[in-house]
Formats: structure tokens, C-alpha cells, sequence
């Protein structure tokens, strides 16, 4: 039998309808520019990175899949975007990391197929403080990380991380993303 839209969980809360517009409004393919710097020393290292982001309708097979990974429903999730992305070092070309992730929103959280540093799928809490601006915040073995991702209308995304370890600040990374593609 074949499910039909009705049959597939929609944006009911504030924060699920802003990160559903703010997943849609993302979708595109990116040019990312990021510069991380370690602290206490201040070392850094820049990073350019291409990125493709797809929004992810409720009920498809990748949000299916996540969320039987985080013992959900199949079909709680009620949007998502999967993210490829592929980086190299800007100074040296050397490549520096490829890949993928998965995020599917309920209420507040946002269930991931993988973490920063990690394998393993994880969840972050999330938040709007305007409407273009989402922030996140993940959790796991001992660190923290703090993110802000702010559209600048629609050919900009600005973005900012904070990883703490034991409760000390460790590496801020600082991005500049420019639409390439619809």
C-alpha cells in the first residue's frame, strides 16, 4: 500500500516549521571557506570545502533508515537534510576529509547518522533566536559543540563552532559558505 501525505508526520511545532524552512532555504550546493583555530595557542588551519545539501521530505528512505537508527518510529522524523560534503587543506590542497550526514527534526532535536567525531548517530538540541539563524548544540564523549548557522540571504550562510573539552574551550571554527547551485 502506498503511503500518501497525509500518512507521514508535518511540521507541527514553531522550532520543526523554522528548521523545515531553514533546510528547504539551504538546499543547494555551497563554496565553504573555514578557518579553525586552536586554542589556547591560536594555531589555525584553513579549510575550503565543497557541500551539497538536500532537503529531506518526511517519511523517505534516508530519514526512515536514521530514524530506526535512534529507536524512533520510521516515520517520526518530520524533515531532514542530508549534507555531503568534500574538503581539502586551502594552503597545501591536501585533501583534508569527504563525506556524508543525515539530520532528521522532532520538536527540538535533531537526530543525526553521525557526529563530528564520531561514528556512531548522535542528537543535538537546537533553537532559532531568528528566524534565518539556527544554533545547535551536541554532546558526547566529554565534549561540546556549539553551533550558530546564519542564512545572509540567499547566496550566503555564515557559521560559527565552539568545541569545549571538560568544560574548557578547545577550537573555534569559522566559516563563510557561498551558494553555488540551487
Amino acid at each position: 500500500m502506498t503511503k500518501g501525505l497525509q500518512d507521514y508526520p508535518s511540521p507541527s511545532t514553531t522550532e520543526e516549521l523554522l528548521v523545515a524552512k531553514f533546510f528547504h532555504t539551504s538546499a543547494g550546493k555551497w563554496s565553504s571557506e573555514r578557518r579553525y583555530y586552536t586554542l589556547p595557542d591560536g594555531a589555525t588551519q584553513e579549510v575550503i570545502s565543497e557541500i551539497e545539501i538536500r532537503f529531506l521530505e518526511a517519511g523517505c528512505p534516508e530519514l526512515q533508515t536514521l530514524a530506526q537508527m535512534h529507536g524512533l518510529d520510521a516515520l517520526a522524523l518530520t524533515c531532514g537534510s542530508e549534507i555531503l560534503w568534500d574538503s581539502k587543506d586551502s594552503i597545501t590542497g591536501k585533501k583534508a576529509s569527504k563525506g556524508s550526514t543525515l539530520f532528521g527534526a522532532l520538536g527540538n532535536i535533531l537526530y543525526r547518522d553521525r557526529g563530528f567525531a564520531t561514528p556512531k548517530p548522535i542528537t543535538a538540541t537546537y533553537h532559532f533566536p531568528h528566524p534565518d539563524t539556527m544554533c545547535l548544540k551536541t554532546e558526547y564523549q566529554s565534549s561540546v559543540f556549539e553551533e550558530e548557522i546564519k542564512l545572509v540571504g540567499e547566496k550566503y550562510r555564515t557559521r560559527q563552532t565552539i568545541i569545549s573539552r571538560a568544560g574548557e574551550q578547545v577550537t573555534i571554527g569559522q566559516y563563510l559558505e557561498k551558494r553555488i547551485m540551487l
